[in-house]
């Protein structure tokens, strides 16, 4: 049961990485055709807050609270940490987030991590800027 939810912790972190990169692609396409929904202020402040707390956990040295769960609940299953998830779907989505498998030494060099999440922070901000999110509305508040 612990395998199940240590794969389901992994879904939920690559579908918070795929909300921050296909989010980036949506809102560059947006921009790009003129389309309106893509200045969603709602979408847009949690996407930027969602790459910021990326960005600084990274300087910050902080190691992502998902990935600790995940190797928590792994722990409480019986498997070892830094294996793949015990179902297909989790090696699958294992496989799919944690890219260290695709280095020579199994192990990416010095702070590329760190220099990756602060060069997508720094795309996301300069989409921000350059194509800003709507104001909130304010609702109208009707008296009785």
């Amino acid at each position: 049961m612990y395998g199940i939810l240590a794969d389901v912790v992994v879904g939920l972190h690559l579908a918070y990485v795929a909300y921050v990169l296909l989010g980036q692609v949506f809102i560059v396409l947006a921009g790009a055709l003129k389309w309106s929904c893509g200045r969603n202020p709602w979408f847009r402040w949690t996407h930027i807050t969602a790459i910021a707390i990326v960005a600084y956990e990274a300087v910050m040295g902080i190691r992502c609270p998902l990935s600790e769960w995940e190797e928590q609940l792994r722990a409480l299953g019986g498997q070892a940490a830094a294996l793949d998830g015990e179902t297909f779907m989790g090696r699958v989505l294992h496989n799919l987030l944690f890219v260290d498998q695709y280095f020579t030494n199994g192990t990416p060099p010095e702070g590329f991590f760190t220099t990756a999440y602060i060069a997508v922070f720094l795309i996301v901000v300069q989409a921000f800027l350059l194509y800003p999110p709507r104001r909130f509305r304010r609702r109208a508040v009707t008296s009785r």
